[in-house]
């Protein structure tokens, strides 16, 4: 018998887009499937628009808000697939994306397998997506796929995956401490777990670009700033168990440089934190570069005012490239 795949969704004020998420769900070629929805204490009519779609394939439960991390832990619970494809509920699967990736296993290969596929940014409309590949799309091991990422600040994003239950099981369940990088730090550990990444490029994953979802949405944020600071701790212990050599430890103050404007110069207990991991790593961290469009605002209205602009004009330009698909989307699906 084919193996049952669970699709599992949290979803939390995505009423906009939960329906074309479910309807990808439901589109995948590979039959045997089931979809579970869950609810993750939406203030909108998320839980509303999702019941619609609900069937013998498709079902919805709704639980208290306490954060991606803990509804996905409770989807996961509530599957009971061989194989398990996580989706986010504003973004959408190609038709065939899990036929695909299960056409790739051979007769021999071993459940511990990490199946991965392609994925392209989108705002409105799926087909002005385009797919640039990355050093992780292609088979890897799991030391050299964390070196690439950290070294060369890489993802891969978060329904590319699709994981066997016994790979899942034997990861553990998703982080709950963590409101950010939950799905870095998760799929870490499922790397980990497996015997390494088998790539299938004609799987594909169209990912939304919305307010929330995009990396620089950190902000200002505590919370988030110190759940990506846990997340980073727990990124350079997973590499440095694998493997403790020099490449490691520069592919971990890489990772660290990279998000350090993050941090600084708002948290200086983070900082510090930082730079004790950097001197741990045989290495120090430098003060954040500011691009030369802005880096004239610092000594004139001085460093956070010119990390603001930094931040919030290219997020200005993105908002409006977004209204802009938005109306065309409007136009050609009307």
């Amino acid at each position: 018998m084919k193996p049952l795949v669970s699709i599992l969704i949290p979803a939390y004020n995505a009423e906009e887009w939960i329906a074309d998420t479910i309807r990808s769900a439901i589109a995948q070629t590979w039959q045997r499937k089931e979809i579970i929805v869950v609810d993750d204490g939406s203030r909108d009519r998320t839980a509303e628009v999702a019941r619609r779609f609900a069937s013998k394939e498709v079902a919805v439960v709704s639980s208290e808000n306490q954060g991606a991390a803990a509804a996905r832990n409770h989807a996961l619970q509530l599957s009971q697939g061989d194989y398990i494809q996580w989706l986010d509920a504003d973004d959408l699967l190609a038709p065939d994306k899990i036929e695909r990736q299960l056409a790739a296993l051979r007769d021999f290969d071993s459940r511990r397998i990490l199946l991965s596929s392609s994925w392209a940014y989108f705002n409105y409309r799926p087909n002005r997506a385009r797919f640039v590949a990355t050093s992780l799309w292609q088979d890897l091991s799991p030391v050299e796929w964390l070196l690439r990422k950290m070294r060369e600040n890489l993802h891969m994003q978060t329904a590319t995956w699709l994981t066997s239950r016994e790979l899942g099981q034997a990861a553990g369940s998703w982080d709950t401490r963590l409101s950010f990088d939950d799905d870095g730090e998760y799929f870490c550990r499922v790397l980990l777990a497996s015997e390494g990444t088998r790539f299938v490029p004609q799987g594909r994953v169209f990912y939304r670009i919305t307010s929330s979802s995009r990396v620089s949405h950190i902000g200002v944020s505590d919370s988030k700033k110190d759940s990506l600071l846990l997340s980073m701790k727990l990124h350079i212990q997973y590499l440095r168990s694998l493997e403790e050599s020099e490449r490691a430890r520069k592919a971990c103050l890489a990772y660290l440089q990279n998000w350090f404007d993050n941090f600084y110069p708002e948290r200086p207990d983070l900082v510090a934190e930082l730079q004790d991991l950097a001197t741990q790593l045989d290495g120090r961290l430098e003060v954040p570069r500011m691009r030369w469009k802005y880096a004239w605002m610092k000594p004139v209205f001085g460093w956070k005012a010119a990390k603001w602009a930094q931040r919030a004009l290219p997020e200005l330009k993105i908002s409006l490239i977004r209204r802009w698909d938005k109306t065309m989307y409007r136009l050609e699906t009307r």
